[in-house]
């Protein structure tokens, strides 16, 4: 063990949980657990080493996707029974080929309280660095993976359809069903934005470009 970290108190099964997360900006990419053997390989090889409760084995992360992990730093907490990995990811962290396997966000009930428009804008960059996960490493039976293979064209027309839903849902004055089409048509143009390499901050600069001054 390296004696510059305290002693770690192990659980019964003579484990601790390991949050891993990137590097470059603190992104929670995964909660895992690591025994002894595994922190030990960790320290001694800078890449993730983990241990699988339910396949009860020690497994070096990317091995076998490719997906590594090279650690840059190993923290243990105030109570010496968890740790923290910083790493620079070589590829997604999640096997479904999200960039984390956080990448689903539940509503707290205090949403409401929020600025209006705040839960928006939070839910739409998850979006989108989601679509940009699949677009680097686009998982096998993915909607969205199916959609860059097909390029402009496709994703053009999947727009033009959806917005016509929209339309319709507006003049039908369902609000449900227009909340419905108007995400499915926020998606789609999210997935043609990433497709042509325009990212959500060339599209706010753009909007805050036009902004006038209030009198």
């Amino acid at each position: 063990m390296n004696d510059a970290l305290p002693e770690i108190r192990w659980d019964a099964d003579g484990l601790a949980p390991v949050v891993v997360a990137d590097a470059s900006d603190g992104a929670v990419l995964t909660l895992a657990y690591a025994n002894r053997e595994a922190l030990e390989r960790t320290l001694a090889t800078g890449s993730t080493w983990l241990w699988s409760r339910s396949r009860g084995e020690l497994w070096n992360k990317g091995a076998t996707s490719g997906n590594t992990q090279r650690v840059v730093s190993v923290s243990v907490d105030c109570d010496a029974d968890a740790l923290l990995y910083r790493v620079v990811p070589n590829g997604p962290a999640c096997h479904t080929g999200a960039r984390s396997c956080f990448a689903t966000t539940v509503a707290l009930d205090a949403a409401a309280t929020e600025p209006p428009g705040e839960a928006f804008a939070r839910s739409v960059g998850a979006l989108a660095r989601t679509v940009d996960a699949r677009k680097a490493h686009p998982p096998e039976g993915s909607y969205t993976a199916k959609l860059f293979a097909g390029g402009v064209d496709r994703i053009a027309k999947k727009i033009g359809e959806e917005a016509t839903e929209v339309v319709i849902a507006a003049k039908n004055d369902d609000r449900a069903e227009l909340v419905w089409e108007t995400a499915d048509l926020l998606y789609h143009v999210l997935v043609l934005l990433a497709e042509r390499g325009v990212s959500l901050d060339d599209v706010g600069a753009e909007l805050s470009r036009r902004a006038k001054p209030t009198d």
